[in-house]
């Protein structure tokens, strides 16, 4: 299952997707993964969370982004969910079309049981048609 948190800069997005994995983090027997762009979060994350900062792995680009992912999930089989803060910005997705990345992140899913949720900074009608039925909240 891939989830889209979309809206503006500045809207609260980062707030809800810490909500989100500190309650999830309650009840998930498996592991959770968090990346983002920077360790600015630690503290306001449950200490079972992994933490990631993407930034430290020189990533350039979307299709290393998500063979990084890939990567992720291939090393730890117990893990139930990801979240992904700024997800525009750590994936390096200039053009703002998230379709390819999105539908390759569902294909991750299906194969390998892993929740993706995506927090976006776009306005919920820049999101692209197809995908607008991943928007669990929108600001």
């Amino acid at each position: 299952m891939v989830q889209l948190i979309v809206g503006n800069k500045g809207k609260g997005k980062t707030k809800l997707l810490l909500d989100r994995v500190n309650k999830e983090v309650k009840t998930t027997l498996g592991n959770i993964c968090y990346l983002d762009k920077s360790t600015k979060h630690m503290f306001e994350l449950n200490n079972r969370v992994r933490l990631i900062n993407v930034s430290d792995f020189m990533i350039e680009d979307t299709d290393q982004f998500l063979g990084f992912v890939a990567g992720i999930i291939s090393q730890d089989h117990d893990l139930e969910q990801m979240y992904f803060d700024s997800f525009l910005s750590i994936s390096h997705i200039d053009d703002k079309d998230i379709s390819g990345a999105i539908a390759k992140l569902q294909k991750y899913s299906d194969a390998f049981h892993v929740d993706f949720y995506l927090s976006v900074s776009m306005d919920e009608k820049d999101v692209p048609e197809d995908l607008r039925n991943l928007i669990d909240i929108k600001l």
